[in-house]
């Protein structure tokens, strides 16, 4: 199956600051604005299905819900929204600009696979949101979430990747090495006001410590 049929990117904006996942890799707004990309009703499916797999093969081990995000080399400080999909299809977003979007139809932070965080560069006003400054986060660096238990993960940045805001992306959402892995996404680039959007995306991604 083409993965632009899989899930969508996140897409976040100065003027209206939206975040969109659906079943396309691409970063389309599905608010609104016009849906750019294919219909977003087979991600729910598509989801429900990897995630009973995760959670079969899961055990009490596992991590507990995250509640908080500490990147210490950007001072970054940020409690921890729980967003799924919309009836639309798509992800939901950080309800204020100093939070941070965890997608729970995906792998809990510290559970094999890929957990995905996302969050606002600016707000409605221009103001700095919470990952302003993840751009200058570089490999090695450390990212540490504590959990609703008090236990704390600390993933290591292993790599920063740019992407057009249509690139296809299936490395953010999935992997298949047996490990656990955070990816966090942001918009870069030139916002673009016809569309209303930024041009790029920059992930950060990192492995458990």
């Amino acid at each position: 199956m083409n993965s632009k049929k899989l899930l969508k990117w996140p897409l976040f904006i100065t003027g209206a600051v939206w975040i969109a996942f659906g079943p396309a890799i691409f970063f389309y707004s599905l608010f609104d604005f016009p849906t750019l990309g294919p219909s977003a009703q087979s991600a729910p499916t598509l989801y429900s299905r990897e995630i009973s797999d995760s959670i079969s093969s899961s055990t009490l081990a596992s991590p507990g819900l995250p509640v908080r995000l500490k990147i210490p080399k950007i001072k970054g400080n940020a409690a921890v929204d729980y967003v799924g999909l919309t009836p639309d299809g798509a992800m939901g977003i950080p309800k204020i600009p100093r939070n941070v979007a965890w997608y729970n139809l995906g792998p809990r932070p510290g559970e094999e696979g890929s957990a995905v965080m996302a969050g606002h560069v600016n707000w409605y006003n221009g103001a700095k949101a919470v990952f302003v400054n993840l751009s200058k986060l570089k490999k090695g660096d450390k990212i540490i979430i504590t959990d609703d238990r008090g236990a704390t993960s600390t993933f290591v940045v292993r790599r920063l990747r740019t992407y057009r805001f249509d690139e296809d992306a299936p490395d953010v959402f999935s992997s298949d090495d047996g490990k656990a892995h955070l990816n966090l996404i942001t918009c870069v680039g030139v916002w673009n006001k016809k569309l209303k959007s930024y041009s790029k995306r920059l992930v950060v991604f990192a492995d458990k410590e």
